[in-house]
């Protein structure tokens, strides 16, 4: 498990040193995952059509509802080393 943990919290800090910034697609995808792996399942309110960010990083993780931490973990793990 900490094995899991270590390679999560590395893909993390890489992630923020990228050499390209993502499409806004995949950068939705990693903060779904992200969010997955650090809280669970989404529980807050869907954010209102005059918040379209809020709406799309929701989305983004509601997509990932019911995929267990370190099965998000470890797709985290795999897109940022796809990326780098």
């Amino acid at each position: 498990m900490s094995d899991l943990q270590s390679d999560f919290e590395a893909a993390v800090a890489s992630s923020k040193s990228l050499s390209e910034r993502p499409d806004n697609a995949t950068l939705l995808k990693i903060y779904g995952l992200y969010k997955q792996a650090t809280q669970g399942d989404v529980t807050e309110k869907k954010p209102g059509f005059g918040d379209m960010v809020g709406r799309a990083k929701w989305d983004a993780w509601n997509a990932v509802k019911g995929t267990s931490n370190d099965d998000a973990k470890q797709q985290y793990i795999e897109l940022i080393q796809s990326l780098s």
